[in-house]
């Protein structure tokens, strides 16, 4: 009896501290599968109530948030808490904030929320997603390839102007885009801690929207986006095709602009190559400073690495590593400060000193998959940085034979060079049927055998992308 009533309120400290480390537990579960945008935008806002017999209990700010959650990721979440803990048969979510106290409940109860260990919210007068204190302009590390767009963000973050407005910095997954961002809201809260700064994805920008209009409470959503002194908006491309988000979007960009508040919106492409994004939109992206953060050359990443391995405690990580890891892992920042924290984590954990072959071995599929590993988006741009053509008529219905070839080439070498599936590429390539890229597929086969151009073409193109 003593236990059941344990488990229902929570009474004890000992169920509190049990259930918060299994929902911790689960949250960075949930992280890992659906990745850090589902997160902040849908289980970060959720509250954890306890375990009520084999129910786990959790709290939801609205109905449109709890519904969406039992819809889309209940069953997983449940599989998560089970586990945890085999006792668990069922997940309620109530309404409730994340801090309120549950109501008609005589002991001392409190709903705890877990984020990640590195996230910290936004003070009282800020919206929008948590920052990342990791995420500063002291540890981002500057080269060719992003000093443009690094000036530009410590140019804002400093002025009490409003130097160019927007900022549009746009690159591939995890070069420094998000971390530049989040840099900018730091270094204003620090210098001008009045000021009201928001940042968010635009993933959760849509979702908000649309339960504004679900609850028709859009005067509310309104106020809070178009009140703010920076608004920083990530991954605008998530909007494409959204006609409603994109038409409230239009507008909360236009009321900051002519008020001089400062905008930044980031992006996997530059303006004028986004598809499904309206031109009226695109034209306004244009308006300020386009800043282009292109792959780290080799100097970069040995420099990432060599900051990062600074940090580390008690573990001495040899030059030679560091540059092996910066030769072999090129798809991305992220994956290569994942790579050094593998290694570093392995010879913690077993007690070994670092090395060469340990970190190999460590290392093998990581190694493995970046000997290579091409992306649709590169093959694009580099045939169209070829043959002089928009990437945006690449991806066109333009059929024109100075279009429609390098369209097919590009078609041909991303069967080639990579293993996406005939859907997935002509998907990328404007929506395409899997028999366009086919017939694109075995044009350029039977082609290049007998055209000695094209031929030296796609030669030239393959040196130029495996190298």
């Amino acid at each position: 009896m003593n236990d059941e009533k344990e488990s229902k309120s929570m009474g004890a400290s000992g169920g509190i501290d049990r259930g918060v480390a299994a929902w911790s537990r689960v949250c960075e579960k949930f992280k890992a599968e659906f990745g850090v945008h589902v997160y902040s935008s849908w289980l970060e806002q959720m509250g954890y109530r306890g375990l009520d017999g084999s129910t786990v209990e959790l709290t939801a700010p609205t109905k449109f948030h709890r519904d969406y959650i039992q819809q889309h990721y209940a069953p997983r979440l449940k599989d998560f808490f089970v586990a945890e803990d085999p006792r668990v048969k069922a997940l309620s979510i109530r309404l409730g904030t994340a801090t309120a106290r549950p109501a008609n409940d005589e002991d001392v109860l409190k709903v705890t929320r877990i984020q990640a260990p590195t996230i910290i919210e936004p003070k009282a007068q800020d919206t929008g997603s948590a920052l990342d204190p990791r995420y500063s302009f002291d540890s981002f590390v500057v080269g060719k390839s992003n000093e443009l767009a690094y000036a530009a963000a410590k140019r804002i973050a400093e002025s009490d102007d409003v130097p160019f407005n927007p900022l549009f910095l746009h690159g591939g997954v995890g070069l420094g885009k998000t971390h530049l961002m989040h840099a900018i809201a730091h270094e204003v809260k620090r210098l001008k801690p009045r000021k009201k700064v928001v940042y968010i994805s635009a993933e959760k920008f849509m979702f908000e929207f649309i339960a504004a209009l679900r609850y028709k409470d859009t005067h509310e959503f309104k106020q809070k986006y178009r009140n703010v002194d920076l608004l920083m908006i990530d991954d605008v491309q998530f909007i494409a095709n959204k006609d409603s988000t994109q038409e409230e979007f239009f507008h909360t960009f236009n009321a900051l602009v002519d008020s001089r508040r400062q905008v930044i919106i980031t992006a996997d492409r530059s303006p004028t190559d986004l598809q499904g994004i309206e031109d009226r939109i695109i034209s306004r992206l244009g308006w300020g400073l386009v800043a282009d953060i292109h792959p780290t050359d080799y100097e970069l990443r040995l420099g990432i690495l060599q900051s990062k391995a600074e940090q580390t405690t008690g573990v001495d990580v040899p030059a030679d590593v560091l540059e092996f890891l910066a030769r072999r892992i090129t798809s991305n920042v992220r994956e290569l400060e994942g790579a050094l924290n593998r290694v570093v984590a392995y010879a913690t954990l077993v007690g070994r000193p670092i090395t060469m072959d340990m970190t190999r071995d460590v290392l093998q599929d990581l190694i493995r998959a970046n000997d290579r590993k091409l992306t649709i988006d590169e093959i694009q741009r580099a045939v169209a940085d070829y043959y002089n053509i928009r990437l945006a008529d690449l991806l066109s219905e333009r059929r024109s034979r100075n279009i429609a070839r390098p369209r097919q080439i590009a078609m041909f070498l991303a069967k080639q060079l990579t293993s996406r599936s005939l859907p997935e590429i002509g998907r990328r390539f404007g929506g395409r049927d899997h028999t366009t890229v086919m017939h694109a597929v075995r044009k350029i086969e039977d082609l290049r055998r007998d055209d000695s151009h094209l031929e030296d073409d796609i030669t030239r193109l393959l040196r130029l992308l495996e190298g």
